[in-house]
């Protein structure tokens, strides 16, 4: 405990910076300030502008311009002059450490729950290169969840990366949640990126609760942050993943939304001179969503795994907008959120026929696999016939698998909301007493041959 007592204390004494180099506001422009006498200034440092009235601004390095500097400050500029002094604060970087399990910190590692919060001895650069691709393990072996069926029709296997795809209000928090408190994993990171202030407290006490922060390290930029802010906040977060992973410990990453990542880079891009393309996001948003998710996954030998779950929110339930149909590209499968489910009261309301995990079949036995694709086909079966069967149009000896799945829909469908309190196991047990249930109801209508 002393030890590590010291250890943070020199890394809070190696933090500190000696006086240097002061520049001039010179121009503001179009929101942008133009800085001038700071020629060693890099990308991505972060800058604090002294105003004459008292007050302070920060913001970062936009664009090096011969031997001026353009900063996208944090917040409006009013009441900044020329003349007005600029001095770097810091770089692109971040200096997480174990103390910071159980806590609640913002981008730059300060705390936000009230105590005091010391740095790690090495600073992580917020923009790190993922693991050689060739040196990379495999995806290891499936994760218990917490929910059945997760445990058994989508399995998350470590290492895996996983999209959650859902419009606003449709559980997609809650969900996230409940893996933050019932996954397995040794350290939890959540990323709460552009959320509203107000909810902050009520997701770390009540959706989280004790059981879930003793894990979990949260960082977060609500939804009054600069752009800057807001995404820096998902770097933060993976860096905070990686200090933990390269001790080889299981990092389960929950980043919710890279929709308000994606959005913040593109208002940090368009200050920057980048022209909109994709729908209005720019060309550098695919690169900017695509590095980040090759972060997270698999790690080297030696190291442990990031097995990551990232929230899109799509807008009119439009799941090929940019955001979306980039992230998936990337990933190891996709859990698509329906609202018609989730208004008829079934939560997690998951679109099992639109949702496919890249895990299977590796994850499961051949047993397991079967029982798997027959559940898929008899709810793809149900819900293809599904205005037919509720208007009172389809015969019962249509269609013999229709006709199973009428009968075990009601036991089937409550079992994708359904909690896990043992293990895999025993979610399989009552995967297959279902489809027994299933065949044994159609082998007592059909009739005997003589």
């Amino acid at each position: 405990m002393i030890r590590d007592g010291i250890t943070a204390l020199t890394a809070e004494l190696d933090g500190l910076r000696a006086a240097g180099p002061l520049g001039r506001v010179s121009a503001v422009e179009a929101g942008l300030l133009r800085v001038t006498g700071l020629e060693k200034a890099r990308m991505g440092d972060r800058l604090e502008v002294s105003r004459t009235d008292g007050g302070w601004l920060a913001g970062e390095v936009l664009q090096l311009a011969g031997r001026d500097v353009l900063m996208l400050p944090d917040g409006s500029a009013e009441g900044t002059a020329i003349g007005d002094a600029v001095r770097v604060r810091g770089g692109d970087s971040i200096a997480p450490a174990d103390g910071w399990i159980g806590r609640v910190v913002d981008p730059f590692g300060m705390p936000l729950d009230g105590a005091p919060l010391l740095r790690g001895a090495v600073a992580r650069p917020l923009r790190a290169a993922p693991p050689d691709a060739a040196a990379r393990r495999r995806m290891g072996a499936r994760l218990e969840t917490g929910l059945r069926a997760f445990n058994t029709l989508l399995p998350v296997a470590r290492g895996q990366r996983l999209g959650l795809f859902a419009g606003a209000g449709v559980g997609k928090s809650s969900l996230l949640a409940h893996f933050a408190r019932a996954m397995q994993a040794d350290v939890v990171v959540l990323a709460l990126i552009g959320e509203r202030g107000r909810e902050l407290r009520d997701f770390v006490e009540d959706a989280l609760g004790a059981e879930g922060m003793a894990r979990a390290v949260v960082v977060t930029a609500t939804s009054d942050r600069s752009a800057l802010v807001r995404r820096r906040c998902a770097w933060a977060a993976m860096a905070v993943a990686e200090h933990f992973r390269d001790q080889g410990r299981h990092v389960l990453l929950l980043a919710d939304s890279i929709t308000r990542f994606a959005e913040a880079h593109r208002e940090v891009a368009v200050a920057a001179g980048e022209p909109p393309a994709l729908r209005g996001h720019p060309p550098s948003t695919a690169h900017q969503i695509m590095s980040l998710a090759e972060r997270a996954g698999p790690g080297p030998d030696g190291a442990g795994d990031i097995t990551a779950l990232f929230s899109v929110l799509v807008a009119g339930s439009d799941h090929d907008e940019p955001v979306a149909d980039i992230l998936r590209g990337v990933l190891d499968g996709h859990v698509v959120l329906d609202r018609a489910i989730a208004e008829r009261g079934r939560f997690p309301a998951v679109d099992l026929v639109r949702s496919v995990s890249r895990s299977l079949p590796g994850v499961a036995s051949a047993e397991e696999n079967a029982a798997i694709a027959r559940a898929r086909s008899l709810v793809a079966a149900y819900e293809g016939s599904e205005t037919m069967i509720r208007a009172g149009l389809y015969a019962e000896g249509s269609d013999p698998l229709v006709d199973q799945a009428v009968r075990v829909w009601p036991e089937l469908d409550a079992f994708l909301a359904e909690t896990e309190r043992e293990d895999t196991a025993e979610s399989f047990r009552r995967l297959r007493l279902l489809l027994r249930r299933a065949e044994a109801g159609a082998a007592a209508r059909t009739p005997a041959v003589t």
